[in-house]
């Protein structure tokens, strides 16, 4: 049955498209009459000869066969084949580009400088991979660069990069503290203070604004300052913040409904081209045949489930708790670890839309340890003043 077509041919009188086909020289290898339709199959090439026959009559191919379905098939696959195509190309460019760049050192300040010189010197994200020796006239170059670094690796995991660093160990008995006072570096009440050199001039539980003095690097003898060091010494104190955060009025629910449809999905680089879309909202359930870490595509079949968005109106213990988990998760990207959030609360609510602005007020443990430098401060001239 090489280049034949299976059609069905639909209308009143099918004893007289019969005849028509006859007039026609239409061949046919097969023939099933129905009272309103006819089942035929025939070579390409008499189809041809069928669909240019002017009638009323409905015409529709049913199978096809030989090289004709094949033909049918790749041009109807063609976009597969090309994003396939397009897919492997991509992946071979993708793999060789760096997606990510970490720098691990438990010292913030060292992590910025490093990547700060890394996309200097070529290591960034987005950009190609480097060989083997520019990597390592990279760490050369850093190493020269930053006197403070003793030692850094580039490791490379698949498309990132993770730089270990270290700092040359700097002997404490040659480290140089100025005099100095601590002070605090914002408004605050006091919670603890670790005074380990110095004069303690404030209590916990005792409010400060910033720029205050908390420990005094200044050495008094009967009310007179006769000397200077170097105060040291840790501060933390209860501060606050105003954060504006803005939710959703309703919480939408997804009901899933009993309509659902087959489909084929292929994804390229998290881009989809669907054969179906039959429902406005719907719940997919993937079936992989082509799934891979390495290759940026995903060819499945999909089971496409109705749903429906059901709207409700958030109450206020559900408008408090994201409000409060929105300003939590806010301050704590500005926090270290040795800092947390104290007490939150409602400030006021304003409904604007489908929108709902919240003011939260939240207080913070945090160290708020200042320095203030003293050393060009003369001694004489401030005790005079004092007097």
């Amino acid at each position: 049955m090489s280049n034949r077509l299976k059609i069905e041919i639909v209308g009143n009188n099918p004893d007289y498209f019969l005849k028509e086909l006859i007039k026609y020289k239409v061949n046919y290898y097969y023939l099933k009459k129905y009272s309103k339709k006819l089942i035929l199959i025939l070579s390409y090439a008499d189809y041809q000869k069928l669909i240019d026959i002017k009638t009323t009559y409905e015409i529709n191919i049913l199978d096809r066969y030989g090289y004709n379905k094949i033909v049918y098939y790749l041009k109807k696959l063609k976009f597969l084949f090309i994003f396939l195509l397009l897919g492997i190309i991509l992946n071979t460019i993708l793999t060789n580009m760096i997606f990510e760049v970490e720098v691990i050192h438990p010292n913030k300040n060292i992590r910025n400088i490093v990547l700060k010189d890394l996309e200097e010197f070529g290591i960034k994200k987005y950009h190609f991979k480097v060989n083997y020796q520019k990597k390592e006239q990279i760490k050369k170059k850093l190493k020269e660069k930053e006197k403070l670094i003793d030692w850094i690796e580039i490791d490379e995991y698949g498309t990132k990069y993770i730089v270990r660093v270290e700092e040359k160990k700097i002997n404490k008995n040659k480290k140089i503290c100025n005099s100095r006072n601590i002070i605090a570096n914002k408004n605050a009440l006091i919670l603890d203070i670790d005074a380990s050199s110095g004069e303690v001039k404030k209590n916990v539980n005792e409010y400060v604004e910033a720029g205050e003095v908390i420990i005094s690097g200044f050495i008094y003898n009967k009310d007179k300052a006769v000397s200077k060091k170097c105060a040291t010494g840790t501060v933390y104190g209860e501060t606050w913040y105003r954060i504006k955060t803005e939710i959703p009025k309703y919480k939408k629910k997804i009901k899933l409904l009993k309509d659902s449809s087959l489909g084929i999905e292929l994804n390229i680089l998290n881009k989809n081209k669907k054969t179906i879309k039959k429902y406005k909202t719907y719940k997919k359930y993937f079936y992989n045949v082509i799934d891979s870490d390495f290759i940026p595509i995903k060819y499945s079949f999909v089971r496409y489930r109705k749903t429906k968005n059901i709207y409700r109106k958030l109450n206020d213990k559900e408008i408090k708790k994201m409000a409060f988990k929105i300003a939590t998760t806010e301050l704590n990207k500005k926090l270290d670890n040795d800092e947390k959030v104290l007490k939150k609360k409602i400030l006021k609510k304003i409904e604007k839309n489908s929108k709902i602005e919240v003011d939260v007020f939240v207080s913070v443990r945090e160290n708020i340890t200042g320095y203030q430098d003293i050393t060009k401060i003369n001694l004489e001239e401030m005790n005079k003043k004092e007097e």
